[in-house]
């Protein structure tokens, strides 16, 4: 039966925490996720922690000091309940890892970047400054606005990096 513990982790320090704790010979668990996210101006996707700051270790050998995990560079800690390392309940590891894209080994995150019907602003292209509302995605990088123009509402299929959301 596998015991796994949560891991605190520093700022960021994620991967770098995941590498040190695996060349010291612990099994570690970092669940990731694939996100659509604005990058240098542009929508893009990339790989974050599911939950950042926290990992898990499989202490499953419960001979073995669990200190050096505090020293490990990127770690920041165990947690901890009672100064006792918290157990993660059974089965959670487990069905994370069972929730995975085969393909690319991450969790999808469910949310595009715009929701049907919300507000945008055009931030670049010919309708700079201008409002409309988000219809839907049209392919990879382009998505279809709703623009109120000359007393109408035209719908637009523009570039997906024109658009922020209005507020």
């Amino acid at each position: 039966m596998s015991r796994w513990h949560a891991v605190l982790c520093k700022p960021r320090r994620e991967a770098l925490a995941e590498a040190n704790l695996r060349n010291q010979g612990f099994e570690v668990y970092l669940p990731r996720m694939v996100r659509v996210r604005r990058k240098a101006g542009r929508w893009a996707q990339v790989i974050e922690p599911l939950f950042p700051r926290y990992m898990f270790l499989n202490a499953e050998d419960t001979k073995r000091s669990l200190a050096p995990v505090r020293s490990t560079l990127g770690v920041s800690g165990l947690v901890r309940f009672c100064g006792a390392p918290a157990l993660v309940p059974p089965g959670v590891v487990e069905s994370l890892r069972d929730a995975v894209d085969p393909e690319t080994g991450c969790h999808p995150y469910g949310r595009a970047p715009f929701a049907a019907g919300e507000r945008v602003r055009f931030s670049a292209g010919p309708f700079a400054g201008l409002e409309g509302v988000f219809d839907m995605e049209s392919g990879e990088a382009r998505a279809i606005v709703l623009l109120e123009l000359l007393g109408k509402t035209n719908r637009l299929t523009v570039s997906r990096d024109w658009l922020l959301v209005a507020g």
